[in-house]
């Protein structure tokens, strides 16, 4: 059996699926994957080629295809661009996860708008704070989060159109601003462009996620068409030297089904949900099963009975609560067969607890990432995991990673220090916020704020 650098070799070679190659990026020599997408909206392609028959989302009763998620996904950034919403121009969503979260970032992405994820869990002031200091021209928002700011619009000075998913009349009568998403979903006319024309490069920004740090306001983490679309590539790279380093564990669709099916447990508005949750699941073909209302253990062992889940990825708090949980209901729970956790510390506890409540689970993984960094950096799976389960793992090919010390200097092997990572996964800087932008980043490192070893 092939070791963890032996599978590296085969993947990332010349010629090889991964091949990886050094790049200028931003004046910046880095590696980079040499066979990419340029941008999101090249994995249209693939989902228009899906059946009718393959399901991407489930929400409750709602089941909505490859094909059918996409045509809507292109309606609504047709009625963008009616309402006026060009290239770069941010568009926010303030909302729980939903199938209108999912359409309404697809249809901004896909014609080289820019989504704005607010944290649905922000009050009032902080989502006013987000909204202006993004300059967002549209907000998409659910009616329990559009009353933390109903009182409040006149405060909102660059917001031209508010879309709610499941509006009231009375909400429709607030603003003359306001409006009920189905209209969105309702093309009254020609584009003033065709979205789908608009040119998009790389480096052009597709998202914008808000992260707090210990002291001031959250800050705009920038997400491009570059770095997104590297984190769909290590993805895939992770789960294919995860099946070549486990012969035989390798996740495959239960009998009957040509999908494998995914539990989205984690935010959208948070990188584990869109780049790693919702883009992963577009781009690889599986039904992605996002539960409705509040998450509670029962919620969640029976969609993974119901859907017959296959693949869950959550943060470990959550976990933890489901394998504490489990044996409370009698759910057939054979079908879970990947597990995987990142966001928080976990270890040999949580692993055995794990394997304990999911009897046929035969790959489980832990990572490492930011916001900053577009999502995972580093993934521990398989032996690795079994023999250090306290690590967060190697990192991914085209990620390089440093220990730094307090004066900047690289430190040896085993030596503690700030974790440093470099790669086209991180972010060009935090939206309209330069400062703070040159304290975090430097030579195209960035700076995580973390304490780790190698």
């Amino acid at each position: 059996m092939p070791n963890a650098e032996e599978i590296k070799a085969l993947l990332t070679g010349q010629r090889a699926a991964f091949e990886v190659v050094s790049e200028e990026v931003n004046g910046v020599e880095m590696l980079v994957y040499k066979d990419r997408m340029k941008a999101l909206r090249e994995i249209s392609r693939l989902a228009m080629n899906r059946g009718q028959d393959d399901i991407f989302l489930v929400y409750g009763d709602e089941r909505i295809s490859y094909p059918e998620f996409i045509k809507r996904a292109d309606v609504i950034g047709e009625s963008l661009s009616q309402y006026g919403v060009k290239k770069g121009d941010r568009i926010a969503v303030l909302s729980a996860n939903n199938p209108q979260w999912c359409l309404t970032f697809w249809a901004t992405v896909d014609s080289a708008a820019v989504l704005v994820g607010l944290n649905g869990w922000w009050k009032s002031d902080e989502i006013i704070y987000g909204l202006n200091q993004s300059g967002s021209k549209v907000l998409v928002a659910d009616r329990n989060r559009f009353k933390r700011i109903a009182g409040d619009l006149k405060e909102l000075t660059t917001l031209e159109y508010i879309f709610i998913v499941d509006p009231t009349d009375e909400d429709l009568k607030i603003d003359s601003r306001v409006h009920s998403f189905v209209e969105l979903e309702t093309s009254f006319g020609e584009p003033v462009d065709d979205p789908l024309e608009r040119v998009i490069v790389e480096d052009d920004p597709a998202v914008i996620f808000y992260t707090s740090g210990t002291t001031g306001r959250p800050k705009g983490a920038v997400s491009t068409h570059r770095s997104m679309i590297a984190n769909l590539q290590n993805s895939f790279y992770a789960a294919i030297a995860g099946a070549l380093a486990s012969p035989g564990k390798g996740i495959m669709p239960d009998s009957g089904t040509s999908q494998l099916s995914s539990l989205l447990t984690s935010p959208l508005f948070h990188v584990s949900g869109c780049h790693s949750g919702l883009v992963v699941a577009l781009a690889s073909g599986m039904k992605l099963v996002i539960p409705v209302g509040r998450l509670d253990p029962e919620k969640i062992l029976s969609i993974i009975q119901d859907e017959k889940i296959n693949i869950w990825t959550g943060v470990p708090t959550v976990v933890w609560r489901v394998v504490e949980e489990a044996s409370n209901y009698q759910f057939d729970l054979t079908s879970l067969k990947s597990v995987a956790y990142g966001g928080s510390p976990s270890g040999a506890d949580l692993m055995k607890r794990v394997k304990e409540t999911f009897p046929n689970v035969k790959a489980m993984g832990n990572g490492y990432g930011l916001t900053e960094s577009s999502s995972i950096a580093t993934i521990n799976s398989g032996e690795d995991l079994e023999m250090h389960p306290d690590s967060v793992g190697r990192t991914l090919p085209v990620v390089e990673l440093a220990i730094v010390d307090e004066s900047g200097e690289f430190v040896d092997r085993g030596q503690t220090g700030e974790v440093w990572i470099r790669g086209p996964i991180i972010m060009p800087g935090y939206w309209e916020n330069k400062e703070a932008t040159d304290d975090i980043i430097s030579d195209g490192w960035l700076h995580s704020g973390d304490v780790g070893y190698v």
